[in-house]
C-alpha cells in the first residue's frame, strides 16, 4: 500500500482499485468507487469549515481509510484480514449479489466496524468526546450522497425508477439505515474502545468483527423471499461491471 499521509492520497490509493476494477471487471470497484465519492465529499466539507476541527477530521478520515486498504491489499495478497472484511471482500466474487449488496457489504464492515476503531484510535480516552459533533457532521456529508447513488442504481436497474413512484425509495432507505444508523453504534462502540487498555480493547474488536460478520451474511442470503426478489433484480442489471463502476464513480449521473 501506498504511503498515506492526508485525505489527497486516500482518494489517490482509492482511485487505484477504481481504475484496476474497472480493468479487470472486479466488483471491489462498487465499493471503492462509492468511497471515493465519500472521501471526496469530507475533503471538501474540512475545506468548507464545516467541521470544527479539520485537521482531526483529515485524520479521522486517513486512519478510516487505512483500515479499509490494508484490508484490501490483505485480502489482495492472501493474507490474514478480518471476518467481517474477509465477507465482503469474497462477496465481490459472488456474481449472484446485486449492485446494491455489494455496497451495504462494504458499508456495513467499513462503518460498524473500521469507523469506531479509528475514532477511538484518533481521539482516546476522554478526548472522544470533543469528536463527537464532528462525528456526526459526517452522516450530512455523507447523506448528500445518498440521492447521486440512487440514480447510479436506477441506471443500473432500470424497474427502480418505476419502484420510487409507488414506493417510499425502499433503495435510499436501505442505503440510508447502512450508514446512518450504523454510525450510531459506530459511535457508542467508539465511546466504549476509547476508555479500554489494549488488551480490552483487542477482545471487544473481536467481538465487534463477529456481529458484523454476521450482518454481512445475512445480507448475502437475506432469506427465502427477499432472494427472489433479489434475484429478479439481479437479472435486469447490466453485466458490464466497469459501466457500473463509472455510474458510482461519477458526480453527476
Amino acid at each position: 500500500m501506498n504511503e498515506i499521509n492526508s485525505i489527497a492520497d486516500v482518494i489517490v490509493s482509492l482511485d487505484k482499485i477504481v481504475q484496476e476494477s474497472i480493468q479487470t471487471q472486479s466488483r471491489a470497484g462498487y465499493f471503492a468507487a462509492l468511497y471515493k465519492r465519500m472521501t471526496k465529499a469530507v475533503s471538501e466539507g474540512i475545506a468548507a469549515g464545516q467541521f470544527e476541527d479539520g485537521k482531526r477530521m483529515e485524520q479521522l478520515d486517513i486512519a478510516f481509510a487505512k483500515r479499509y486498504l490494508e484490508a484490501f491489499e490483505a485480502f489482495q495478497n492472501k493474507k490474514e484480514c478480518s471476518a467481517s472484511w474477509q465477507c465482503a471482500l469474497s462477496g465481490c466474487g459472488n456474481r449472484s449479489l446485486i449492485v446494491l449488496q455489494h455496497l451495504i457489504l462494504g458499508i456495513n464492515t467499513h462503518i460498524n466496524l473500521d469507523l469506531a476503531i479509528a475514532a477511538a484510535t484518533i481521539a482516546p480516552g476522554q478526548s472522544i468526546h470533543a469528536l463527537e459533533n464532528d462525528f456526526n457532521r459526517i452522516n450530512l456529508v455523507i447523506a448528500s450522497l445518498v440521492d447521486d447513488v440512487q440514480h447510479c442504481l436506477e441506471e443500473v436497474w432500470f424497474p427502480m425508477r418505476w419502484l420510487n413512484r409507488i414506493a417510499t425509495k425502499p433503495e435510499e432507505a436501505v442505503l440510508n439505515f447502512s450508514i446512518g444508523t450504523a454510525r450510531k453504534t459506530a459511535w457508542a462502540n467508539a465511546v466504549s474502545l476509547a476508555n479500554m487498555d489494549a488488551h480490552r480493547q483487542q477482545a471487544q474488536i473481536k467481538t465487534m468483527d463477529l456481529m458484523v460478520h454476521t450482518v454481512g451474511n445475512a445480507v448475502i442470503h437475506p432469506g427465502f423471499w427477499p432472494q427472489l426478489l433479489l434475484r429478479l433484480i439481479r437479472v435486469m442489471e447490466y453485466e458490464d461491471v466497469a459501466r457500473t463502476i463509472r455510474l458510482i464513480d461519477t458526480t453527476v449521473v
